[in-house]
């Protein structure tokens, strides 16, 4: 199996190419063929450029201009749309994630499963310098959205997760725009009936750059593809189950 690891980068200069050395290391320490794809979202400032670098240094390093209008959602759908990779993991521009845990969490998709979530607050999970603020909104909306979907997995806002390419195309067609499409993808997941393990995975807040969620505005973008997807868990009558449609590697519907 191939890993693509899909970044979304806006103005990240200050953050990109540690976070892409040090994927590109542990992944050849580990032996894994892979694939880094960093999808460029309009960026102003050298992202570009260190970007034009980076892919003429390290072979498995790939990057696309978005072409999709700007926006974390939308340049992650891009990566989606582009990915080769058999499997894919949605990693941060900012070192939030661990390389050694994305090598982890591939190793356990390999037992079989269709996805695999991360969660920071299990045995095992870390969170280094998480704002006090930022880290009481995120325990209230996992424990509103758990209790929604009756489902014990505690941190489905947690971007740092991995699916299987026919998974991925399962859960298509993509709604959000926005950081709430790391929402959509798990939500859709469990309901539609595709197999997941949940592995501690490390969390470390950004030391560069600025973060591009803004808590202030994601609240209701948030609360819609929670409240969408629970429609679609209670009204669509398993028309979206995995075992009813069953995509090829092509994206077309058997």
């Amino acid at each position: 199996m191939i890993l693509s690891i899909v970044i979304p980068a806006h103005n990240e200069e200050r953050c990109i190419e540690e976070t892409v050395i040090n994927l590109a290391r542990a992944f050849e320490e580990a032996k894994l063929d892979s694939e880094i794809l960093i999808i460029n979202d309009n960026s102003t400032d050298r992202t570009e450029e260190i970007l034009k670098n980076l892919e003429t240094r390290y072979e498995p390093v790939k990057y696309l201009n978005n072409r999709f209008p700007q926006g974390f959602g939308f340049a992650i759908r891009f990566g989606l749309e582009n990915f080769s990779g058999d499997a894919v993991a949605i990693v941060m521009a900012d070192s939030s994630e661990s390389p050694q845990d994305v090598v982890m969490f591939f190793k356990k998709l390999e037992e079989g499963y269709d996805c695999i979530f991360g969660s920071r607050f299990i045995k095992g999970g870390k969170t280094h310098n998480y704002p006090v603020f930022k880290l009481l909104v995120n325990r209230f909306a996992n424990l509103f959205i758990s209790i929604l979907f009756g489902v014990r997995y505690n941190d489905t806002t947690n971007a740092f997760k991995m699916y299987r390419r026919q998974t991925i195309e399962g859960l298509k067609p993509f709604l959000s725009h926005h950081f709430n499409l790391t929402v959509e993808l798990p939500l859709k997941a469990i309901s539609r009936g595709y197999s997941f393990a949940v592995l501690p995975n490390t969390y470390t807040n950004r030391t560069a750059g600025e973060s591009k969620l803004k808590i202030k505005e994601m609240g209701s973008r948030y609360l819609f593809i929670v409240l969408y997807c629970l429609i679609e868990k209670w009204l669509s009558l398993g028309d979206y189950k995995k075992d009813k449609i069953q995509p090829d590697t092509d994206g077309d519907i058997k």
